[in-house]
């Protein structure tokens, strides 16, 4: 088990999987470091937090989570901002049934065709989302302020 604490909140969840798991197995090997080996680009942001999302609610795969972000979150910035993207979604796509649009996003361009900007705001709705399912996921601390921080 690896745990990520760069926050309080996080720092409580992981002191209660600390908890579970010492509870179930009386004997535990902690190794602590500092910082991390390298800034996360938003596209690793994402994957990361899909992974998380799937392994706390235990109700889909990570490539399920995706598919539920993108078609929930992502295709409506897109549509929103993209005329050729909403014409072309809203005759091809739109009309499907709603588990074959969740089959269809599992490869279907949503955040590679977005901004940096579309990108941030997509991570955002997706952050708001899960924190209200109690799935609290955190942007990694930017380098330049781990530096100052130290």
């Amino acid at each position: 088990m690896k745990l990520i604490i760069n926050s309080e909140i996080a720092l409580q969840s992981a002191v209660g999987q600390l908890r579970e798991q010492f509870k179930d197995r009386k004997y535990l090997t902690v190794s602590i470091t500092h910082g991390k080996a390298r800034s996360l680009d938003q596209n690793a942001i994402s994957h990361a937090w899909y992974e998380q999302v799937s392994r706390e609610l235990r109700e889909d795969t990570p490539l399920g989570v995706k598919s539920f972000c993108k078609l929930h979150f992502g295709v409506p910035i897109l549509r929103a901002e993209d005329d050729d993207f909403r014409a072309k979604y809203d005759k091809a796509v739109k009309p499907m049934a709603y588990e074959d649009k969740l089959i269809l996003m599992e490869w279907f361009p949503v955040t590679s065709l977005m901004t940096t900007p579309q990108l941030s705001q997509y991570l955002e709705s997706v952050q708001r989302h899960y924190q209200r399912l109690g799935v609290w996921l955190q942007f990694p601390e930017p380098q330049a302020q781990r530096r100052s921080a130290a």
